[in-house]
């Protein structure tokens, strides 16, 4: 973890805060703030993420809470079908959903593009979901049920509750490499729609690599609060997490 985590986070830190010449500077995040394109790209990369997110755990949430049902729990065959996607490359699986646009000649763009964000990302938001769920402890249901609640109730008030733990997992695993790709945006778009990953790639790319970091780090800040309100949430639901 020293050689392949700490030390290049060290690196991205002491590159941001400093010029071309190594001296230690702010000009890399002054840049950023008066620079209304990568702002722009910045704010938009953050409601794709979103966008793709709460797609993902509307889709995501039935699908892992009937996986999770008695009557498929005899068989993994229905789950490994779900995470299959998840064993192929994410190019590959990019590369495939263009060649099916261009097939059905649907135009590339933004509706590609969340598709194509859904598509890749959705098997991460479904596993933790049903993971949580499968492990969950039925006599509670099954008291929330001899107490009078029911079917609906029996899932709000029980059953959503205690998965929380599944869902912020998912959220945390959707949301994050959502707001950093660039390959899917350049694939799917034709190159026409600028997320921050692509902004932080063109920028190293060109050897502006102070810049370059100076971005990663705004990123990676930003995931690292990210990773706070899921602590927070953890701790929470671990303290009674039922309504």
């Amino acid at each position: 973890m020293a050689v392949f985590v700490v030390t290049p986070l060290l690196l991205i830190v002491l590159y941001a805060f400093t010029d071309a010449d190594g001296a230690i500077s702010l000009a890399n995040f002054r840049k950023f703030m008066v620079h209304p394109e990568a702002i722009n790209t910045f704010i938009y990369s953050v409601g794709i993420a979103i966008i793709t997110t709460l797609v993902c755990i509307l889709l995501g949430y039935p699908a892992a809470w009937i996986l999770s049902q008695a009557r498929f729990n005899t068989s993994r065959t229905m789950v490994v079908l779900f995470i299959l996607p998840m064993w192929v490359n994410i190019l590959i699986r990019t590369l495939a959903t263009v060649a099916l646009f261009d097939f059905l000649n649907f135009p590339l763009g933004e509706g590609a593009l969340i598709f194509g964000m859904i598509y890749n990302f959705l098997p991460f938001m479904i596993y933790p979901i049903y993971n949580t769920l499968q492990k969950m402890d039925h006599n509670l249901i099954e008291a929330a049920q001899d107490l009078g609640a029911n079917p609906f109730e029996v899932f709000i008030r029980t059953v959503f509750p205690l998965s929380m733990p599944g869902v912020i997992s998912g959220v945390m695993m959707v949301f994050m490499p959502t707001i950093s790709t660039f390959a899917i945006a350049e694939l799917l778009t034709m190159n026409n729609i600028k997320l921050f990953g692509t902004t932080i790639q063109e920028n190293i790319n060109n050897g502006m690599w102070n810049y370059g970091a100076a971005l990663s780090l705004i990123m990676l800040i930003l995931i690292g609060i990210t990773g706070l309100f899921n602590t927070d949430e953890n701790d929470s639901s671990n303290e009674g997490g039922l309504i």
